[in-house]
């Protein structure tokens, strides 16, 4: 007699892989506000050459889940579905919000004896309270942003005002020697951002991307995020040397879908 498949938690149901392709990078892509995966598909695509990768989404986005309002539930509600991976994750790259729990999750992976590169897209070591007009906005380009069409827009709007509070009232203190990119948007340029994070990043690696924040994932900016990002995977992979010739790849849209066994509820869900 087959035994019964065990039963899927409520958390466990936000861990979304979305390929299982076999190679030395395993990469995890933590959600921005608002909670969905869809806006990492094109930099997915390129991962997913690479190993496997996964996605964590947020709770909130389906009937009967509520979000987390700060960071440190996140952080605390994430770390246990790292450990339902076949190994340790190589890269944690998240933008806005997720470069922060890419970062808090990283501190927590280091306290263990791990090592994982972080990749963050403009995201904010500290931020200001938003009110009144500059919340609906924020919260309107959010929305508009977060590849969740399709899910009951009460509880989007609900999840993404749980996650511009989180941002809100969460500064980063946590120091740790990971290798970190932190990708700058020039045409928003804040220099208070990447001095606070070199505070707790003595590894980091700071570059601009000609673009506003909620472009940074978007045509024609998203082919510049990949560059950036092959040439840091390039430089702190281990088996690296300088002088190595550059690896040949075959040409691949950054649009296109990671893999072809990518998870169903990737497509459906985050398109």
């Amino acid at each position: 007699m087959t035994a019964p498949a065990p039963e899927v938690t409520e958390d466990e149901q936000l861990l979304i892989p979305i390929s299982r392709t076999p190679g030395p990078l395993r990469s995890v892509l933590l959600h921005p506000a608002g909670g969905g995966l869809g806006p990492y598909l094109g930099v997915a695509a390129v991962l997913g050459r690479r190993g496997p990768v996964a996605g964590i989404r947020a709770a909130g986005l389906l009937p009967g889940e509520r979000p987390d309002d700060s960071v440190e539930a996140m952080v605390r509600r994430y770390l246990p579905l790292l450990d339902r991976l076949d190994g340790p994750p190589d890269l944690l790259f998240g933008w806005s919000l997720g470069g922060v729990l890419a970062w808090q999750l990283a501190a927590e992976l280091v306290a263990r004896g791990e090592r994982p590169r972080v990749v963050m897209l403009d995201s904010q070591a500290t931020l200001g309270t938003a009110s009144g007009r500059d919340l609906d906005q924020l919260r309107a380009q959010v929305v508009g942003m977060a590849g969740l069409a399709g899910h009951d827009a009460e509880q989007v709007a609900r999840t993404t005002d749980a996650h511009i509070a989180a941002v809100a009232g969460h500064a980063v203190r946590d120091r740790h020697d990971s290798r970190a990119l932190l990708m700058a948007c020039a045409a928003e340029p804040d220099p208070v951002q990447p001095a606070r994070w070199r505070e707790v990043a003595p590894a980091l690696r700071v570059v601009e991307i000609p673009c506003g924040h909620f472009e940074l994932l978007a045509p024609p900016h998203l082919r510049t995020v990949i560059g950036h990002l092959e040439t840091f995977l390039r430089d702190t992979d281990p088996a690296h040397r300088p002088g190595d010739p550059e690896p040949t790849a075959s040409p691949a849209s950054p649009a296109s879908p990671a893999s072809t066994d990518a998870d169903p509820r990737v497509t459906e869900e985050y398109r």
